[in-house]
């Protein structure tokens, strides 16, 4: 049994009634239209609730760079305006206690400061001369200072005085020595040598003064406690802190002596901790690290000693995030995602629990992807950011019990009203293995004509420890408007299901997850989306392996497109930017412990049968998943007479369309090799 339901968001209705386009007038998605995206982020809601600074994201066709500025807008919608109207990136805003300023970070020159806005009379100032840029800005409770986090840089480690060099001679430079097991981070490339600290830096401008010390990292938002006396705050400080990588602690300083006490003390992350109104108890995210593929964050509660430790909502079997507490600190706001829809939802401390809002998201432009964030007024009035299949993040507001959302932006209804879009529906289905129900959604091309045999393009998710839902993706809907019906499946392994089904990959990937998706694919062609004949398959990242595992397996795909893949777990696991975090956690031991264990799941194992035109492609300075993965597919291919290209896009991270034409030209890559394998009877001549 399967059902596949299409529908449209009705809050998305309610803005098109008044004045969109007849049919007729729309045109399907275009390459330039991702220059036109807005969308919403980090919304910070005013302690009385009546006011929203948000950030305001778009695209520069000029600079191809993606645009962010802070706006701010009353809670009904009326009077959004540039916060500042600067010409330069702005974030992390964060109200004052009392609701007059909005603390933020804005790039100058020399790297990014802190600035203060103050409400009165419209004015901002740079409060800060640092020499790294600052993150995690944090008010104390009294307005008169701020926290945040910042680099202190130290000396690289030498093994060697060069002997002096005549004057004016050119010699080569020095060579960099490494001797930290954490060196590099994808998208950031080498990592400057030092440790992340925390400051203090009066509210009016002044000397930033550090208030942490110690080789160790200490990173994301501390959190004042009450008497304004203290940081509490989350990180490592055990002395073997880079290979005991996956453990955290919360942990309490004292401001003036720089004391630093642990609050928490057990295997796992203990993290983001929140503290209650009254200053009495503290909030955080947490579990007991079983050593497992994925493990369902728990929202723990503690009094600000570290005393009374407990879990809240001990049975809720999804990971939750974002914690807020209510203005009566007897209960606490989260988001989490369920069944490929990220909500926000509300607890009492006794662990009843309700759902706030629905579509969180919005964010994550590309691919469906969840993401999002709210703030929350004293009030309980919510600003959050709001997604549907067919529009990226707008701006809504809910009230603490039972309204309605309220879309209070619509910054994409000028354009995107003359677009017809793909539709989009959800599908369940029955995996063959074990009977799970398995969940997905296919979006169809514009013109959908039921008469029409269409192309079915499967588009696999990253990860694995994530999911797809029914979100606004540009990616999506270009594969939409070239002509294919696009099926995106959460197999397990996926979240937003549970721990047990997230776990199902635990030294077994990839592995049933195949079967999964391939199940889809068969419930499509006898619901009549798909035909036999007219399969192909791509995905990046997890997607580039199950897409490489797919073709391994079967030859029933015309053609594929591997995107950024992980051909080879040994190789992979011994290069990659985060090479210590695998061993145990997917397979057990080191690489060189179980070689045999690593190979039987590495994709290069099946090379010898895959039988499908293949496209590769990676970005050129991925750490990820390095391009000698890409390349191993590549060059195995080539040496076996498939026909095969390799794709590498210039300066591209492992999120390889981080620039808008990156992302135009990997959908133009991965559209133009399948073409080359369409049939020409597709809808009964050619299309």
């Amino acid at each position: 049994m399967f059902r596949v339901v299409f529908v449209v968001s009705a809050m998305v209705v309610s803005l098109l009634v008044s004045a969109a386009p007849s049919a007729a007038e729309r045109i399907p998605f275009q390459r330039l239209d991702v220059f036109e995206l807005e969308w919403v982020s980090d919304p910070q809601i005013s302690p009385d609730g009546r006011r929203i600074v948000y950030r305001r994201n778009g695209m520069d066709i000029m600079r191809d760079a993606k645009l962010n500025r802070l706006w701010i807008v009353n809670a009904d919608g009326s009077d959004n305006v540039p916060l500042t109207g600067r010409d330069v990136s702005e974030s992390g805003a964060v109200w004052s206690p009392d609701g007059t300023r909005v603390a933020f970070t804005s790039s100058t020159e020399n790297g990014a400061e802190i600035h203060v806005y103050w409400l009165a009379n419209g004015k901002s100032a740079r409060l800060t001369q640092l020499d790294r840029s600052p993150s995690g800005l944090s008010w104390s409770p009294d307005g008169e200072q701020i926290a945040f986090s910042m680099l202190v840089p130290e000396a690289a480690p030498v093994l060697v005085t060069p002997p002096a060099k005549p004057d004016g001679a050119e010699w080569a430079d020095v060579p960099r020595v490494t001797t930290r097991m954490i060196y590099e981070r994808d998208g950031s490339g080498y990592i400057e040598t030092g440790y992340n600290h925390y400051f203090v830096v009066p509210a009016i401008g002044g000397t930033a003064r550090q208030v942490t010390s110690g080789d160790y990292h200490h990173t994301g938002t501390a959190r004042w406690s009450t008497d304004g006396g203290s940081l509490i705050f989350s990180g490592n400080r055990d002395a073997d802190w880079e290979r005991d990588f996956a453990n955290s602690e919360v942990y309490r300083v004292d401001i003036g002596s720089g004391e630093v006490s642990a609050l928490t003390n057990r295997k796992g992350p203990d993290e983001a901790p929140a503290v209650s109104p009254d200053g009495r108890q503290v909030a955080f995210l947490s579990f007991e690290d079983r050593t497992r593929t994925y493990q369902v964050t728990k929202l723990r509660v503690m009094n600000v000693d570290g005393s009374g430790q407990r879990d809240v909502l001990a049975d809720f079997d999804r990971s939750v995030s974002g914690l807020v507490w209510n203005r009566r600190g007897d209960g606490l706001y989260f988001q989490y995602d369920h069944h490929g829809d990220t909500r926000i939802g509300f607890t009492t401390l006794a662990g009843k629990m309700r759902d706030v809002a629905v579509n969180l998201g919005g964010t994550s432009i590309g691919r469906p992807y969840g993401g999002g964030s709210f703030s929350v007024a004293r009030s309980g009035r919510v600003a959050y950011t709001h997604v549907t299949p067919y529009r990226p993040a707008e701006l809504a507001v809910v009230e603490a019990r039972g309204s309605e959302a309220a879309l209070i932006t619509a910054f994409n209804e000028d354009w995107l009203d003359w677009r017809e879009l793909g539709e989009v529906g959800e599908i369940w289905y029955k995996s063959s293995l074990d009977g799970r129900d398995i969940q997905g959604w296919v979006v169809k091309p514009p013109g959908f004509d039921a008469a029409i045999t269409y192309p079915l393009l499967v588009e696999n998710h990253g990860g694995p420890v994530a999911n797809y839902g029914a979100r606004f993706s540009p990616e999506i809907q270009l594969y939409a408007a070239a002509g294919y019906v696009v099926f995106y499946p959460n197999p397990r392994g996926s979240t937003s299901y549970g721990e047990a089904f997230g776990d199902l990959l635990y030294n077994h990937y990839p592995g049933d997850d195949y079967q999964d998706v391939m199940d889809g694919v068969d419930t499509l062609i006898a619901a009549g989306l798909a035909h036999e004949e007219h399969l192909y398959v791509t995905g990046g990242s997890a997607g580039g392996i199950m897409t490489a595992w797919m073709i391994g397996k079967n030859n029933r795909f015309r053609a594929a497109a591997v995107v950024k893949p992980v051909m080879n777990w040994v190789s992979k696991t011994l290069t990659a930017d985060n090479h210590y975090a695998y061993a145990n956690y997917r397979y057990p031991g080191q690489p060189w412990e179980n070689i045999e264990g690593y190979m039987k799941f590495s994709p290069v194992s099946l090379v010898g049968e895959v039988e499908t035109p293949t496209l590769v492609m990676v970005g050129g300075a991925d750490q990820r998943t390095p391009i000698s993965e890409a390349k191993q597919l590549y060059n195995a291919l080539k040496i076996r007479g498939i026909d095969t290209a390799l794709v590498e896009v210039p300066g591209a991270p492992h999120f390889i369309a981080g620039r808008p034409s990156q992302l135009i030209t990997k959908i133009d890559h991965v559209l133009a090799w399948l073409a080359k394998y369409r049939v020409a009877d597709e809808r009964s001549g050619d299309q």
